[in-house]
């Protein structure tokens, strides 16, 4: 934290990383602007609403978007980056989008056995965060699928301590239950805890264990990770092994130290509750009347209406429709 030369407010300083191609940029956009609208937003218990807190320093967003040109894979194009570049800097000056090309990358550390996954190959893109030459000054990094939607302040997250840890995150929400890499704590331990793979204690498999946490966002410690090769790691089990889902399953494997961080952090069921900071819009699984995995997306206006009920983000889809079309 400092104090900005522009304005003369604290400010905090936060990298945040998207990884895609052409195909994640209306989520992006609506990412970047439930950023800009609610960054300064905290959960008030009395109104048990989200309020926007005036005191809380300006946030300065570092955004980086990873993307390759390779094969079939349409790459996210360097113009919508500018573009968002100039959105975030008429909130904050200092803040940024700038676009890596991480095509080098990726063709060298092929992720082979997991080119014709369910997810795209970008989605791999954050194994090789440790090779980005744009990101050799970040001590960390807080990754961001693209489907999710920031509801308030995410400087606690981000500013979470992460001595001797590798990674933060989120248990998910269904495979918390069926996946047990490294065990978990103890038992009646709710919020945040720390798991460490080296603890044998720890190893121990149990059904109250759970540390299998979603990929969806992600607090990187970077120089945690670059000391240990977690991350190469992770690539290189992408590259010699198939998995149903190829990074999230390699990072769980991997990490030997991590930090679970309360849910609010990564919202994972279809509606946020009155405290969630990051709502991910990932895919639920229905069983009534039928079988089907529910797929909405935050800038698809007319499923998140109609078919999740939700209005609280008319603000920034209302901005999103106005802006889309520089895109």
């Amino acid at each position: 934290m400092g104090s900005s030369p522009i304005s003369g407010t604290k400010f905090i300083i936060m990298n945040l990383l998207f990884c895609g191609d052409d195909g994640i940029k209306d989520g992006v956009l609506v990412a970047i602007l439930s950023l800009l609208m609610n960054g300064q937003k905290r959960y008030d218990v009395k109104s048990g609403k989200m309020v926007v807190d005036e005191k809380m320093p300006l946030p300065i967003y570092n955004i980086y978007i990873a993307t390759i040109n390779y094969e079939n894979v349409k790459p996210f194009r360097i113009e919508v980056a500018d573009y968002l570049d100039k959105l975030v800097k008429k909130y904050n000056p200092r803040s940024s989008v700038k676009l890596i090309d991480a095509t080098d990358v990726f063709v060298k550390n092929l992720p082979k056995k997991n080119m014709g996954s369910y997810f795209t190959p970008c989605s791999m893109l954050r194994l090789f965060a440790d090779k980005m030459p744009e990101l050799d000054k970040c001590d960390r990094i807080l990754y961001m699928d693209y489907d999710v939607v920031c509801r308030g302040d995410i400087s606690e997250l981000y500013d979470t301590d992460m001595q001797g840890i590798e990674a933060a995150g989120v248990l998910d929400i269904y495979g918390r239950r069926w996946y047990h890499y490294n065990g978990l704590v103890k038992r009646g331990v709710k919020d945040t805890a720390v798991v460490d793979a080296r603890v044998p204690s720890e190893r121990e498999w149990s059904f109250l264990k759970q540390d299998y946490m979603n990929s969806g966002v992600m607090l990187f410690n970077m120089t945690e990770c670059r000391k240990t090769k977690m991350l190469e790691r992770a690539a290189k089990l992408c590259a010699e092994k198939w998995m149903m889902l190829a990074d999230q399953a390699a990072l769980n494997k991997v990490i030997r130290r991590r930090k679970l961080m309360p849910r609010k952090y990564n919202e994972q069921e279809e509606r946020p509750r009155k405290d969630t900071v990051l709502h991910h819009f990932s895919n639920n699984f229905k069983f009534w009347p039928y079988f089907r995995v529910q797929k909405v997306k935050p800038f698809e206006i007319e499923k998140i209406h109609e078919v999740l009920n939700i209005t609280e983000y008319d603000d920034i889809l209302e901005k999103y429709i106005e802006l889309k079309s520089n895109l």
